[in-house]
């Protein structure tokens, strides 16, 4: 894989960040963009909004902090897709994480995004399924062994489409490992 320093996209781009759970989306969103994960809406940087899914987590916890992650999750899931299409419907660039695994949202975005008179475009940061379990036990957040499972084979299928060049929905696909996206210096709109 040849390393890229910068991934450059038009203005007003949709961009979408995927990966299984723990690939390191997040960290990756932290970096580039100083996204402190204690955030409760998206992030501005620049025209572009960082929109991470822990933003929609941290605004429902103040709310719903007794209740079980299981019964939060769907509410979380669904606050952090509306944000990601207000934004994109309010002229933003959108520069959002999201898990990949769900092909009916790529399509409902990439729908969204043409509405809109843009693109959608991903980067898909794969990595092996031992170091994104990993990585759910470090950020204390781990999946059951059943959804992982499902999830781990829907994201098989999305990178061996991207692979192939049959990904309809998506105007570009950049496959990051974990070496090159820790290279990456900057996801880039340009004006």
């Amino acid at each position: 894989m040849v390393p890229l320093k910068d991934l450059r996209y038009p203005a007003g781009s949709l961009v979408l960040l995927a990966g299984l759970p723990g690939a390191g989306k997040s960290t990756l969103l932290a970096r580039l963009y100083e996204v402190r994960g204690d955030e409760t809406g998206p992030v501005r940087a620049g025209g572009v909004r960082v929109i991470d899914s822990r933003q929609s987590r941290n605004w429902w916890a103040r709310y719903l902090g007794p209740v079980p992650p299981r019964m939060r999750t769907p509410l979380v899931h669904a606050t952090h897709v509306w944000r990601i299409a207000r934004s994109l419907l309010q002229g933003h660039g959108v520069l959002a994480h999201t898990r990949g695994t769900w092909p009916q949202i790529l399509y409902g975005f990439a729908w969204l995004a043409r509405r809109r008179g843009t693109d959608m475009h991903l980067i898909l940061l794969d990595v092996s399924p031992q170091v994104a379990r990993t990585g759910q036990y470090a950020r204390g957040r781990a999946v059951t062994a059943i959804t992982f499972a499902r999830q781990r084979r829907r994201w098989r299928v999305l990178v061996d489409r991207a692979r192939t060049g049959d990904l309809p929905p998506a105007a570009s696909v950049t496959v990051l490992d974990r070496p090159a996206a820790d290279l990456l210096d900057g996801i880039r709109f340009d004006a």
